[in-house]
């Protein structure tokens, strides 16, 4: 079946963007474009092509074996809150990931149910459950959303977390979401532009969050593509520098980031970010999905561009969008990193459900 995003990227935008500033190179008055590409925009000649040669070919093949699942530390998951908090991850699917750090929990790009669509009948299922259930999480405090596409942003597991006991979470989105989101009820909300900041101070704990580019599209009806900004997240906090890639093509906002916040990731103040997370799936066929998905080459470049210490490969294993099987991101991975002469550690893939608990960021002098 055709990704429901694959038909979206046919259409035009419509909309008028009420957040246009004229002063910024991103914004249109009907919405958002990226830095250095127009290129993700397809023609439905390039998507009847893709979906023929598709189908020709019987792709994508099934998976030479699942997508490895462990059972989630609950009772650490639960326990690690307040100021003997260790920074730890959990991947629960796809681009969804707890991370837990500066005292808070933040989840990304919150995905739980069933498909990847607007419907409950059609489109992308999930091949495997989420690694945490949403009534076994524990409480939220903020919610990162990259942008407004139905593998990103699902409107039953934002409205669950928004009805969360004890209130609902944060939500930090992207220009032209807070709209949506406030349509479904959901008023906890601050939208962000590319590179603005915002510091969250919660009872829990404390991080600043920097919104930054990347090159990407956005829409979720027939009418409103790039309506709507797309981008990554960099969070700091006193223990650790975490960045989330969202969804992307590569580019050079990569190294646009690095720079940006080079000054306060020098070697004698703690060194580069201390986990990137980046997608490293649904990217075949090339020419078809290039300038918006990176393969896991590009992926690898992504954690040198931005001088990561440690990257995690996110994006893949849980719902089949494109032409690769569902277990060859990570075979592609171990090439691209081998090419490039780095350990397996420093950029690697976990198991649906796995806690990697990692180390606090030493005080800086």
């Amino acid at each position: 079946m055709i990704a429901f995003s694959s038909l979206l990227g046919l259409s035009a935008c419509s909309t008028v963007n009420e957040d246009y500033n004229a002063a910024k190179k991103h914004h249109r008055p009907d919405g958002f474009q990226n830095n250095y590409t127009d290129a993700t925009d397809k023609s439905r000649l390039d998507l009847l092509r893709w979906q023929f040669e598709r189908a020709r070919a019987g792709l994508p093949k099934p998976p030479e074996k699942p997508t490895a699942v462990v059972a989630p530390d609950l009772k650490f998951v639960s326990a690690n809150i307040g100021s003997a908090q260790a920074p730890a991850i959990t991947w629960i699917g796809h681009a969804t990931m707890l991370v837990q750090m500066g005292g808070l929990n933040i989840l990304t790009d919150p995905v739980f149910s069933e498909r990847a669509s607007p419907f409950s009948f059609a489109g992308p299922k999930r091949y495997q459950p989420p690694g945490i259930a949403l009534k076994d999480l524990p409480r939220i405090d903020l919610v990162l959303l990259s942008h407004n596409h139905y593998d990103h942003l699902d409107t039953a597991s934002v409205k669950a977390l928004n009805a969360q006991p004890g209130g609902a979470p944060l939500f930090l989105v992207p220009l032209g979401v807070k709209k949506w989101m406030a349509a479904e009820g959901i008023t906890n909300v601050q939208q962000m532009d590319w590179w603005d900041t915002q510091t969250v101070k919660l009872p829990a704990g404390q991080v600043e969050v920097h919104f930054t580019p990347v090159q990407h599209w956005s829409a979720r009806g027939l009418s409103d593509r790039r309506a709507t900004l797309w981008g990554a997240f960099a969070v700091f906090a006193p223990d650790f520098h975490f960045y989330f890639g969202g969804d992307t093509g590569y580019s050079q906002d990569f190294i646009d980031t690095q720079k940006h916040f080079a000054a306060r990731q020098t070697e004698s103040l703690g060194g580069g970010f201390d986990m990137a997370l980046i997608a490293v799936g649904a990217y075949e066929p090339r020419w078809f999905m290039k300038e918006q998905h990176v393969n896991p080459e590009e992926a690898v470049q992504i954690h040198l561009d931005l001088k990561a210490k440690r990257s995690i490969g996110i994006h893949w294993g849980t719902f089949d969008l494109t032409d690769e099987s569902l277990d060859q991101p990570p075979k592609d991975l171990a090439v691209a990193r081998d090419a490039k002469k780095l350990p397996q550690e420093a950029f690697d893939v976990m198991a649906i459900g796995q806690t990697l608990k990692l180390p606090r960021r030493k005080p800086t002098p």
